[in-house]
């Protein structure tokens, strides 16, 4: 799909509402909303579509945004560590398309790859800006937050991500 930078624009301001809005869908049920992982599919298909810059800046500003608009997540170090995840899965799965063969493999070599990137990089600020206040974020706290609790959101993306993306390169060589 080659989209010009109005396009990329225009979709990565659709991303970013998708992003902010997914969130009510399961706001409600606090379990279901760190499992679902609601604002990460936005991001990685903008990454994907829009490529690493927009997929990058759009992930950044998502949690912030929502933060400033309706208090979600709690801004230190939830949104602030949620933003920097969230733009590394972004510009990673973004550049990571970019440079490759567009198959079925490479969507999901970038996608495994950009998810153990943004999970690396929600470790690193999470040590960081907890222990700030003190906190010791243990292996285990990262191991269970980063990957049991949000398994159920992962398996989802695993399974939808990429049948969105087949779909859309499907509809565009029409």
């Amino acid at each position: 799909m080659q989209l010009n930078e109005t396009q990329k624009l225009i979709l990565s301001s659709f991303f970013l509402s998708l992003a902010i809005v997914l969130p009510f869908l399961t706001g409600s049920i606090e379990f279901l909303g760190a499992s679902f992982l609601p604002m990460h599919l936005p991001i990685i298909i903008c990454g994907y579509i829009c490529g690493p810059k927009y997929g990058g800046l759009i992930g950044f500003i998502s949690p912030l945004l929502r933060t400033v608009l309706f208090g979600m997540p709690p801004f230190y170090p939830i949104a602030i560590a949620m933003s920097l995840e969230l733009a590394t899965y972004g510009f990673v799965i973004g550049l990571l398309y970019q440079y490759s063969k567009k198959n079925i493999l490479h969507i999901y070599l970038s996608l495994i790859l950009a998810m153990i990137a943004g999970r690396i990089v929600l470790g690193v600020a999470n040590v960081i800006l907890l222990g700030l206040d003190g906190v010791i974020y243990s292996f285990s706290s990262f191991i269970s937050a980063a990957f049991i609790v949000a398994l159920p959101g992962i398996v989802f993306q695993l399974i939808s991500i990429p049948l969105i993306i087949l779909a859309i390169k499907k509809v565009d060589h029409r």
